[in-house]
């Protein structure tokens, strides 16, 4: 089974280009699943979407139906990243630097010059971000918005 996804996987490299899916993003689930409906199979996909990083991989290098110069224009797509990379993220959040900690202050529309301090900012404030084992992606939204929007300097990056 693991040697069909990844040819699979491989195989839908080429046509990458293509949309992500607008619930779940983009990434490897929203190839595997495409065409497909239902609520469970773009739980799959997100869930895919978000497995081994692949997510960050497609965003970063324009791969996988991702496109990483995109303007973010909702809450919901950022929860959406978060959702797709809630592992990930809390293990960068946790050490104050990584990939998805870096994608996120870049979807967030966090500046250049400011991504050290939302880094740092996410990694002293990470026990009032994740707040449980099984916080949801829309929680760890509301908490990071609230904790950026208690920081003077980040203030402004406040989603409304």
């Amino acid at each position: 089974m693991k040697k069909l996804i990844a040819v699979a996987a491989l195989s839908l490299l080429p046509f990458s280009n293509a949309m992500a899916d607008q619930d779940i993003g983009c990434g490897l689930g929203s190839m595997l699943f495409a065409g497909q409906e239902g609520k469970g199979v773009k739980i799959l996909g997100a869930t895919t979407n978000g497995t081994s990083g692949n997510q960050t991989f497609g965003i970063t290098f324009g791969t996988l139906g991702c496109d990483g110069t995109g303007t973010v224009t909702s809450s919901e797509t950022i929860a959406l990243f978060i959702d797709g990379n809630m592992e990930q993220l809390a293990r960068d959040m946790s050490q104050g630097e990584g990939e998805t900690l870096a994608t996120l202050a870049e979807v967030w529309g966090v500046a250049d010059q400011d991504k050290a301090a939302f880094n740092k900012l996410a990694q002293a404030q990470f026990s009032s971000v994740f707040t449980s084992e099984n916080v949801t992606s829309q929680t760890v939204l509301e908490n990071l918005n609230t904790v950026v929007a208690s920081d003077a300097k980040l203030a402004s990056y406040t989603l409304s």
